[in-house]
C-alpha cells in the first residue's frame, strides 16, 4: 500500500507512537543493557535512537526539510518515558500544522507529497515497538493492526540496496506462512522471532 493511501495516517501515527510509549513506560532501569533483537544495541541504545534521533529527525521531516539521520548529538538521559512522550508531543504538533498535499523534495532528488512521509514513520515507531517488547518482555499486547500496516508500506518500499549491514537492516528472515502479524514484520525486517528476552550473557574468556 502506497504510504500516501494510508487510511488516516496521522491518526495511525499517533496509534504507533502511543504503543511504543505504552511499552517504554513499562521498561526497568535495570533492563537498560539488555540486548535486543536490533544487532550490537541494548535496550538503551535503542532508546536513545527513538528519542534523540527518530523523534527529532522525524519532526523536522514533518515541517517538510531533509535531515541527516545521525545529526542530533543529546543523550536520552534516564527519565525514557518522559523523553518519549515530549518529543511524540511536539512531532504530533508539527503534524497537524502541515500541509500534508505540500510537495517536498526527495533525497535523491523530484518530489513528492508531504504525506508521503508518514508511512516511514509509522512503520519506525512499530518496528522498535515489537523490539522493545521482545527485549524486555514486557506484557504489552501489540496491535496487530500497526503491524499489517507497516509490513505493507515495507514490503512496497524496502528495496534490497536498502539492506546491509551498514544500513542497519539485514536479510530478510522466513518466518511461518502462518506466523502473526509482528513475527512476519520483524522477519521482514531481518530480526529473529526466536529473540529471547533477558541480562546479555557474558563471555566465560
Amino acid at each position: 500500500m502506497p504510504p500516501h493511501t494510508i487510511p488516516n495516517p496521522l491518526q495511525c501515527l499517533d496509534n504507533a507512537l502511543n504503543q511504543c510509549a505504552e511499552v517504554i513506560g513499562a521498561i526497568s532501569a535495570n533492563q537498560a543493557d539488555w540486548p535486543t533483537p536490533c544487532e550490537d544495541w541494548s535496550v538503551q541504545d535503542l532508546l536513545h535512537h527513538l528519542v534523540v534521533q527518530d523523534l527529532h529527525n522525524y519532526t523536522v521531516m514533518a515541517r517538510g526539510s531533509n535531515v541527516d539521520p545521525l545529526a542530533a548529538t543529546a543523550t536520552v538521559g534516564a527519565d525514557w518515558f518522559t523523553r518519549f512522550t515530549d518529543g511524540a508531543a511536539m512531532l504530533t504538533r508539527a503534524w497537524a500544522s502541515a500541509d500534508l498535499n505540500a510537495q517536498v523534495a526527495l533525497p535523491g532528488g523530484g518530489e513528492a507529497p508531504l504525506r508521503s512521509r508518514i508511512g516511514l514513520q509509522i512503520t519506525e515507531f512499530t518496528v522498535h515497538a515489537w523490539d522493545l517488547a521482545k527485549a524486555t518482555g514486557v506484557p504489552i499486547v501489540l496491535d496487530p493492526a500497526l503491524a499489517d500496516q507497516s509490513l505493507a508500506w515495507a514490503q512496497r518500499m524496502l528495496k534490497p540496496e536498502y539492506r546491509g549491514p551498514e544500513r542497519g537492516i539485514g536479510p530478510e528472515v522466513r518466518v511461518p506462512i502462518t506466523a502473526d502479524s509482528y513475527t512476519r514484520l520483524a522477519g521482514w525486517f531481518g530480526r529473529s522471532p526466536y529473540f529471547r528476552s533477558g541480562p546479555r550473557v557474558q563471555s566465560l574468556r
